[in-house]
């Protein structure tokens, strides 16, 4: 019996329903087979789901495409986060009156 973990299942990333589905995408795009878990769950109780919550959609990936898959997970790891502080920025900006 083969005991390899060469075709095991693993999570690459957690987040919300759109986070998930739009990471999936540029997996594809990178010829990276991608599924997610619990995406269900995050349509009908999308609460549940929230962002790092308990029940966070997952992105699994092939052990085999992990390292692959980690560069294209990091990258968009650092645009949610540089979106995000772009956003707190532009809502600590004064209101002008035109």
């Amino acid at each position: 019996m083969n005991t390899s973990n060469e075709n095991e299942p693993v999570v690459v990333f957690a987040g919300n329903a759109w986070q998930a589905g739009l990471l999936k995408s540029l997996l594809e795009n990178a010829e990276i087979e991608a599924f997610l878990k619990d995406e269900i769950i995050g349509t009908l109780n999308p609460w549940w789901t929230a962002s790092g919550g308990v029940g966070s959609v997952k992105v699994i990936v092939d052990t085999a495409d992990y390292d692959k898959a980690r560069l294209v997970v990091e990258e968009f790891e650092s645009n949610l986060k540089e979106e995000k502080t772009t956003e707190l920025n532009h809502n600590d900006e004064p209101e002008t009156d035109a």
